[in-house]
């Protein structure tokens, strides 16, 4: 299994920093997973359902460590990335809403 895609969509909240949608091998895609800053840094956190207790599932996940791992340099080198780019870019002109 090749992670052959990984799209970050970054969001301005306290713990949850972006969604990531991940392709494998160019043809199965896994969307809503989470990069999350926790404790210790930043972790992944897989798509999950709510449960009628109020607790959730994992709807999608690795079975083994080293495939986590995988999924996890991938999908945070991409979010490093994307963090650069936009701090490279600056910040965007202001509105004419803001001007006025």
């Amino acid at each position: 299994m090749n992670i052959t895609d990984v799209k970050v969509y970054p969001v301005d909240e306290d713990k949850l920093k972006a969604y990531v949608t991940i392709t494998l091998d160019h043809c199965f895609v896994i969307r809503d997973l989470k990069v999350i800053h926790g404790a210790t840094g930043l972790f992944i956190a897989m798509p999950a359902k709510r449960r009628k207790d109020g607790t959730y599932k994992d709807i999608a996940h690795p079975l083994n460590a080293d495939t986590r791992n995988q999924m996890e340099r991938a999908i945070l080198v991409e979010y490093q990335r994307h963090l650069q780019e936009v701090a490279l870019a600056g910040p965007l002109p202001p509105t004419s809403s803001e001007r006025d």
